[in-house]
Parts: C-alpha cells; structure tokens; sequence
C-alpha cells in the first residue's frame, strides 16, 4: 500500500519582521538613557561604559548573524 504524505504547510519565515525587531532593540541599547546608565565608574574609576558597548555591540551582531544565516529566502518562497 503506498503511503501518500501529505504536503506540509510551512509559515513563510518572518525574517523581515525580525530584523526589524533587532534594529529596535539596537536602537534601543544605545539610546542615550541607557548609555548614561552604563556610564557609571567601577572600581578603580574605570567605567563601565566600554563593557557595556562591547556586550551589547556582540549581542547585536550574534542576533543579526544568527538570523540571516542560511535558510531560504523571501523571494525564493514563491
């Protein structure tokens, strides 16, 4: 008896939706408020600003990186 397989119904990826939620969240880790917030000394009067840049600049990339690597397209879907 042949098996029939029926055909799967995949959800377009919303690549475009999500890398327009990674701008804001950028937008919004280097939002002056949050900068200020950062910018507070630790101790031996170093500040915690370039840790906080470099973390966030990281989690940026990694989240930018992870959404645009393979996968197919918009365009391609049809």
């Amino acid at each position: 008896m042949p098996r029939t397989t029926t055909p799967r119904t995949t959800k377009p990826p919303r690549r475009r939706e999500r890398l327009l939620a990674l701008l804001l969240l950028a937008l919004v880790l280097f939002s002056p408020p949050l900068v200020m917030i950062a910018d507070r000394p630790l101790g031996g009067g170093l500040s915690a600003l370039p840790l906080y840049l470099l973390l966030a600049w990281a989690l940026v990339i990694g989240l930018a990186a992870w959404l645009l690597e393979g996968g197919p397209r918009e365009e391609d879907q049809g």
